[in-house]
């Protein structure tokens, strides 16, 4: 669907009576500006009407509720909208200046509204587990407002014109499933968007014979805010820690994310990218359990939110190679960035969620170097001659069977959703005692990470581990605080240890521990009855579940 609304020039005709050739070029250039005046300002004015619109629309989000509830909120929607105002007032004045007013063409693009939707689904099968997602829904609204109007002006700022469409959505969605400011700091994902759009406006290249931005906006920003949050040890500004591990809550997340994935896999033909990145980082975790023993990511082979940046991030058309060869080779090298950077991260000691957005700008990068190395070995290639030439469809229909095919390989193989070898502690405590690769260290993040959850045992066990300083520095101070932490969630052994220091005693979790400790994918087992969950226990080898009679 495509609509028009042409640029708006005065043009002097020769035969004008308004050409007066003797009055000089001061003289027509008045003349000019009053033609225009009488003709385009109406027209002038209905151009920025949308703009106008959008903005105030975004001045009035600030009076509801959402927004008043925090000061640094509301004054990031008004400075914001203050800014868009003052942009669209200069360029007005340009336009009465230079009789050239600007212009927007609709044209509505399937891979914007369909990658829209799936997003947008996404978001509701996620915020349906986890309400922080809902409550984000008026700042949604808010940045795609801002998104719009950002958008629409810096292209009127640079060539007058602009394609209206549903573009800035899924650019907007896809930052926000990876990466929200908290409301304290809200005005950063304001300056984020607008990086992201200053990017996709300002870094370009020439491919294919045409003009096109280097990268995928979305991704663009993602990258460099990461970069600059790890650099700063702020990622406490934002909710990305929250992002990263709450989409296992919503149940089947892996299937779901899988099925809607197959949607955007048949329309653009997305198949070879992400499914060789996964195929890449499965068979990189596979021969990594193989060698040391334990998991590489802990309580999965694809952590969930990797698993949905290589459906709906890595996957944009515009930005990846257009060769078979050149998609496929473009996944596996975000794959195997994936993994690298999961492990350089952690040596580095930052947060290891980042990995999925950091390498997706540098392979960009190397796009036109894959196409020009695909096309190289294509024709000297003699396996190339025996290849089927079959159609950019049939080759989309054979890829998605092969990975329709790898993903139910991967469930069966309880890869995907349901239980993990990772999510026993039991494993874990037994892994360290063998002294398998980084296993000790793991168990105590693991078990950190349960007591923030108000696990009475976990926060007893750590304290443990700081007392006896087998497996972590001893410090008499921290363990004495998770000790009172856990006598304070009546956990008797916590508070025999805090009255002995120097001494450890350990006792088998409780029931409300187990309801912590067993939650596969982070599942809400709080109304499961006992007898299941004891049941639950001893499949998660814990020993004293298996005892008859317990509970």
């Amino acid at each position: 669907m495509v609509a028009r609304i042409e640029p708006l020039r005065y043009k002097q005709n020769a035969t004008s009576r308004e050409v007066m050739p003797s009055k000089g070029p001061q003289r027509r250039r008045e003349q000019a500006t009053r033609a225009f005046a009488r003709t385009s300002l109406p027209l002038l004015h209905r151009v920025f009407w949308l703009p106008a619109t959008l903005t105030v629309s975004l001045a009035a989000l600030s009076f509801l509720s959402r927004f008043q509830e925090n000061t640094t909120l509301n004054r990031s929607v008004v400075t914001a909208v203050i800014v868009l105002l003052v942009w669209q007032m200069v360029l007005y004045l340009r336009s009465r200046r230079t009789s050239v007013a600007p212009s927007f063409q609709v044209v509505l693009r399937p891979q914007h509204y369909v990658q829209a939707l799936v997003q947008g689904a996404v978001f509701i099968y996620w915020g349906w587990y986890w309400p922080p997602v809902f409550h984000m829904a008026w700042l949604l609204v808010a940045q795609l407002l801002f998104a719009y109007v950002f958008d629409m002006l810096i292209s009127w700022t640079r060539h007058n014109s602009y394609i209206l469409g549903f573009g800035p959505i899924p650019i907007i969605f896809s930052t926000n499933l990876f990466l929200w400011f908290k409301d304290d700091w809200f005005y950063l994902q304001f300056l984020m968007i607008a990086v992201g759009f200053m990017g996709k406006e300002f870094v370009k290249w020439s491919r294919d014979g045409r003009l096109t931005h280097i990268f995928n906006p979305s991704a663009f920003s993602l990258g460099l805010f990461s970069l600059v949050l790890i650099a700063t040890n702020t990622t406490e500004l934002t909710w990305a820690e929250e992002i990263a591990t709450t989409l296992v809550r919503a149940p089947n997340i892996y299937l779901f994310l899988f099925l809607t994935g197959l949607v955007v896999m048949y329309f653009f033909s997305i198949t070879l990218v992400a499914g060789s990145a996964a195929i890449a980082l499965f068979g990189s975790s596979a021969l990594y359990s193989a060698v040391t023993g334990v998991p590489y990511f802990i309580d999965s082979e694809i952590p969930a939110a990797v698993f949905l940046g290589l459906h709906l991030l890595v996957t944009d058309p515009s930005t990846s190679p257009k060769t078979p060869i050149g998609k496929s080779v473009f996944g596996v090298l975000y794959g195997l960035g994936v993994f690298s950077l999961y492990s350089l991260l952690g040596a580095l000691g930052a947060p290891t969620f980042y990995d999925k957005l950091l390498c997706v700008p540098l392979l960009n990068l190397s796009v036109q170097q894959i196409d020009r190395a695909t096309h190289f070995l294509h024709g000297r290639s003699p396996v190339s001659q025996h290849v089927p030439r079959w159609t950019a469809a049939r080759t989309n229909l054979a890829c998605m069977a092969v990975w329709i095919l790898f993903f139910g390989v991967m469930t069966t193989m309880g890869r995907a959703d349901g239980k993990h070898t990772g999510d026993s502690i039991p494993f874990w405590q037994q892994a360290c005692t063998d002294g398998r690769r980084n296993a000790c260290q793991r168990l105590l993040s693991i078990e950190a990470v349960y007591c923030d959850d108000n696990s009475a045992w976990a926060c007893n066990e750590v304290g443990g581990h700081y007392t006896l300083g087998r497996i972590a520095t001893p410090d008499n101070e921290l363990a004495a605080a998770y000790f009172s932490r856990a006598c304070e969630l009546r956990f008797q052994a916590g508070c025999v240890n805090l009255l002995n220091p120097g001494h450890f005693n350990s006792a088998n979790p409780k029931t409300l521990d187990l309801r912590l400790l067993l939650r596969e994918r982070k599942q809400n087992l709080i109304e499961m009855n006992e007898k299941d969950l004891y049941a639950r226990a001893c499949g998660h080898d814990w020993a004293f579940a298996c005892i008859p009679g317990i509970p």
